[in-house]
């Protein structure tokens, strides 16, 4: 059976969502509708990026992803087709794929190219759901796209080293349901130019000396109760994508507040890995 995911800005309040199912079904009633998100930022490329970069590796390969963020076409935001890594990505020419394929080589690019496309105001389901329902139907990309070589890659998302080797310059992209926030700087990354040092993680007044790799590892079960960290604690760990994240255990926005809130963090505020 066919897959085809839809990871969006759209919301659940309007129709939109709704409208690209009901297209997709009309056209292949027994395919497979995945929703990976509905709730990126408006036109949020990083955090995009972010949610499909960790999410398309567990659906298997051959799956059609939708990628509405963005979309509408202009002469520097083409609509494409990428096949990497066995999957297929529809979306538009905005850096989000540079991004969630950082280090993999696409097999095929091709800009869709498909007969009276409509242009209208809803590109998403005008054009996208049609190229992807060929795919998902078996049709090759050559059908629906001529290929492209104009790969736009958002450079600006990496951390950067300064000071010879001795910093790391971060920023957010990334602030999840708990307000935990995630950085760019990925584990194998700052392993590279750590070298077994010491180092000062900097977000904001706050500093932390200690990257753990689950959250209760906070918790020193070998002290008395009122003596350990706990909830409401601030940590930072690897998540489960390997990017340093800064969170507070046991959050809740609505409630007590997330590492987002409690540091005043936003998407693009820098953080500082200094290594002693």
């Amino acid at each position: 059976m066919a897959i085809i995911t839809l990871t969006t800005d759209f919301g659940l309040k309007d129709h939109f969502v709704g409208i690209l199912k009901g297209t997709i079904y009309k056209e292949l009633p027994d395919v497979k509708i995945v929703d990976i998100s509905h709730n990126v930022g408006p036109f949020n490329i990083q955090e995009c990026a972010y949610i499909l970069e960790n999410a398309y590796k567990s659906f298997p390969e051959g799956t059609v992803h939708i990628v509405g963020v963005d979309a509408e076409p202009t002469p520097e935001n083409q609509h494409i087709i990428v096949y990497v890594d066995g999957h297929y990505f529809i979306t538009a020419n905005n850096g989000v794929i540079g991004l969630i394929i950082s280090e993999k080589k696409p097999e095929k690019v091709v800009q869709i190219n498909i007969p009276n496309p409509l242009h209208g105001s809803f590109p998403v389901m005008d054009v996208f759901v049609q190229v992807a329902c060929h795919i998902a139907r078996g049709g090759t990309l050559e059908v629906v796209g001529r290929p492209f070589d104009q790969l736009k890659d958002l450079r600006e998302s990496a951390p950067t080293v300064t000071d010879n080797g001795n910093k790391i310059i971060g920023s957010v992209i990334y602030i999840d349901n708990y307000g935990n926030v995630v950085t760019n700087i990925q584990r194998n990354f700052f392993e590279a130019y750590r070298k077994g040092r010491d180092f000062e993680l900097t977000a904001r007044n706050t500093k932390l000396h200690r990257i753990h790799n689950k959250y209760s590892d906070i918790i020193n079960f070998d002290l008395e109760k009122n003596k350990r960290k706990g909830a409401g604690d601030l940590l930072a760990l690897f998540n489960s994508a390997n990017y340093i994240e800064l969170a507070i255990y046991k959050s809740d926005l609505n409630t007590v507040g997330g590492a987002s809130t409690l540091l005043g963090l936003d998407y693009r505020d820098t953080v500082t890995v200094n290594f002693i």
